[in-house]
């Protein structure tokens, strides 16, 4: 093989926070194999999702674009791909051989989108029109339709060990399937592996031993602030964010967190077998390795789970990258503090492998010099849109309803518990960000703002939501459930 053409492996993780890393600093959790990788390479702190929902996220990962170019910053389920490259497509042109594991988050959803195959682990969306391969792994292993009879959802915070013996978990077959295809490459071509795990997204269901490590620790506390302590105080936003998840408190809370924290380490020891199976394969010295993940999750913090807001716990997210041994443009050990995003891994990983990037994408290369003054996001629109942009130090969020805004010291106070919008020593750096803010307004959020000042709409009165849906509680899979119209959302507050 040319050594000019390194292989490449883009690892995907499902709602991890950007904190919840040794590298960063977190006091529990344990991610070994994380670390080393950083330690290898570079990692990047100030890594952030454009859009922090899952399907825009990964449409800006697959076309190296902002929501603003590829079109969805709602989460729109039977949206097809837009008319762009994709990083898969892109690299078969150049000869690459192209295969995806786990989640692609795509419609239809046995849509390659460029890649020549997709072993898919989609969370039970056979309604949606097709039955995805890690359900027929568990038919074929006795256990057809019963990925989900432990109970718990895919959008709660509910938790139990996992009911089925461990080979079955997601997170094995995932990793399995990866070595398979490892293994079974063409040796005459470089490869492009995209390796999506679907944890640590909800459902809770860590393996028992896993949990167990994390059962007599100390858990972190969540964050609270004066700007979260009260409903009332909310912008009209994250009081429907608020409203629509219990409010777990003390150990209730803790153990959802170590359920959480158990499914990321048990992610981060089966990467171990990925990496080892390049190593024996004799690749791992010619492989460009990337870690990230399409946004994070609240956890608690500020009263807020999931994602779909704009602060850092669900937006901010892991990033790291990994050069070959012959690559002089990622230092082992690095860290860069650069505002990166996910439209900056297409550029990036076609640079390693020595491609021209397409003129489609909008985001730059993180081996390269570019730098962003400011970094903007996005997630919804109407009265649950929520926008925001920052620069090295500082971060302002806008909510249109109500038209609130929220101003962070991220050097200061990263955690964002003192809300500085108000504070006359910060007024210049209030305007100056909201004038930022106003030049990346489009999609009609444009009239929201006049005279240089963001205006807003009138906060509407707020009601409870009926999660009727038990925030889209699957049940026994076998029989498939039946087809349903793909373009419903589910287990996520009303959407307007």
């Amino acid at each position: 093989m040319d050594a000019a053409r390194p292989n490449v492996l883009l690892i995907m993780v499902d709602q991890w926070p950007g904190n919840l890393l040794g590298i960063a600093g977190h006091p529990v959790i344990e991610t070994p194999t994380i670390d080393h990788l950083a330690s290898l390479g570079t990692y990047f702190p100030n890594a952030y999702s454009e859009c922090p929902i899952c399907i825009p996220a990964r449409r800006s990962v697959m076309t190296g674009t902002t929501a603003r170019v590829h079109g969805d910053r709602v989460f729109q389920p039977a949206a097809v791909m837009p008319d762009k490259p994709t990083l898969a497509q892109t690299f078969r042109d150049a000869g690459y051989q192209a295969t995806a594991v786990g989640k692609l988050h795509v419609y239809p959803q046995r849509d390659r989108i460029g890649f020549d195959d997709a072993l898919l682990a989609e969370e039970g969306r056979a309604n949606l029109g097709a039955v995805d391969d890690y359900e027929i792994y568990l038919a074929e292993q006795g256990y057809a339709g019963r990925q989900f009879e432990h109970g718990m959802c895919n959008n709660d915070y509910l938790w139990r060990t996992w009911h089925l013996p461990e080979e079955h978990h997601v997170t094995n077959w995932t990793t399995r399937e990866m070595v398979k295809a490892i293994k079974r490459r063409d040796p005459t071509r470089p490869a492009f592996w995209h390796l999506s795990y679907t944890h640590p997204h909800p459902p809770l269901t860590p393996l028992a031993q896993y949990f167990e490590r994390y059962a007599r620790r100390e858990i972190p506390k969540p964050v609270q602030s004066n700007w979260s302590e009260k409903m009332d105080d909310l912008p009209y936003a994250l009081k429907t964010v608020r409203d629509y998840w219990p409010q777990l408190g003390g150990e209730r809370l803790a153990d959802a967190r170590r359920a959480f924290y158990a499914q990321c380490t048990h992610i981060d020891h089966q990467l171990r077998l990925v990496i080892g199976t390049l190593r024996e394969e004799g690749l791992l010295d010619n492989t460009v390795i990337m870690l990230t993940g399409d946004h994070g999750d609240m956890l608690g913090d500020h009263g807020l789970y999931a994602k779909r807001v704009m602060l850092d716990g669900s937006a901010r997210i892991p990033m790291i990258l990994v050069g070959t041994t012959a690559a002089n443009n990622i230092p082992p050990g690095a860290r860069d503090d650069r505002l990166v995003g996910l439209n900056d891994v297409m550029p990036t990983l076609m640079t390693q492998a020595g491609l021209e990037v397409p003129d489609s994408c909008d985001g730059h290369s993180m081996t390269g010099t570019a730098t962003r003054t400011y970094f903007y996001g996005e997630a919804l629109e109407g009265e649950m849109a929520m926008r925001m942009v920052r620069d090295d130090r500082y971060k302002l969020i806008w909510y249109p309803a109500g038209n609130i805004t929220h101003l962070f010291d991220l050097e200061a106070d990263p955690q964002e518990i003192r809300d500085l919008a108000g504070d006359a020593d910060h007024a210049k750096v209030l305007s100056r960000l909201e004038q930022a803010l106003i030049g990346y307004l489009y999609g009609g959020d444009e009239s929201l703002a006049a005279k240089g000042k963001l205006t807003g709409t009138k906060e509407p009165v707020f009601t409870t939501f009926a999660n009727r849906g038990f925030s889209g509680q699957r049940g026994l899979h076998f029989p498939p459930p039946p087809l349903s119209d793909a373009s419903v959302v589910v287990g996520t507050p009303k959407i307007k």
